[in-house]
């Protein structure tokens, strides 16, 4: 539990500031490709989960174009390591991330943006002293959304950072092993039950978070 937990709060350290990027980008940007951009950061919603992971293994595995520099210039190997379970579950993750901060985004008011900048306010600052206080419900009830879906990921996880006790192995995988070992189905069904709280648990807080954070912008 307290290596899902790791696994799970590094993914979302990793994903929140792109995923505040890119969810502007998709509310408020026009360019060419947005729409393809808007399917990529979808797509580990609807391809299956090993898929991701073969995907990472090609990519960032110790020949791949990325894993090989990684590997040969700064001596990181993310496949079959803590980091790259962190690395696959936040590949997942960060298509809930973007949905809930895009939705945070969409009820911002750009009267109010306007008004600072008509007050002199640049547009960084405008993004940082109206645009981002405003959004915040959205950021953190997907922070927490993915950090519960974090803690459930399995099909990527296991095919790029495969099940290594200690190193690897979150609670999905370690029901996985407990459901293969002969006389192994007490500890699933326990392993099962903290997860199935700790998800319920994420997804009532994210909840909660975002009925604050509404009350105390004044949208309730």
């Amino acid at each position: 539990m307290r290596l899902s937990l790791d696994v799970a709060s590094r993914s979302v350290l990793a994903s929140l500031l792109p995923a505040i990027g890119i969810a502007w980008l998709l509310t408020r940007g026009r360019f060419p490709g947005r729409m393809l951009l808007d399917a990529l950061v979808h797509l580990p919603l609807v391809v299956p989960p090993v898929v991701v992971g073969w995907g990472l293994l090609m990519l960032f595995g110790v020949r791949g174009p990325i894993g090989a520099p990684l590997m040969e210039w700064f001596g990181i190997r993310l496949v079959f390591t803590t980091d790259g379970a962190a690395l696959a579950t936040a590949v997942m993750s960060f298509p809930l991330i973007v949905r809930s901060i895009r939705l945070g985004l969409e009820q911002v008011d750009p009267g109010l943006e306007q008004a600072a900048s008509t007050l002199g306010a640049g547009r960084l600052d405008r993004f940082l002293t109206v645009t981002l206080p405003l959004m915040s419900p959205g950021i953190l009830a997907g922070a927490v959304t993915a950090f519960a879906a974090g803690l459930g990921e399995f099909g990527a996880v296991i095919t790029f950072a495969s099940n290594i006790p200690g190193a690897t192995q979150t609670l999905p995988l370690a029901i996985y092993s407990a459901t293969q070992t002969p006389g192994g189905e007490a500890t699933a069904a326990r392993l099962a039950l903290v997860s199935f709280s700790l998800a319920m648990a994420g997804l009532l807080l994210a909840e909660l978070i975002a009925r604050r954070m509404h009350r105390l912008l004044g949208r309730a």
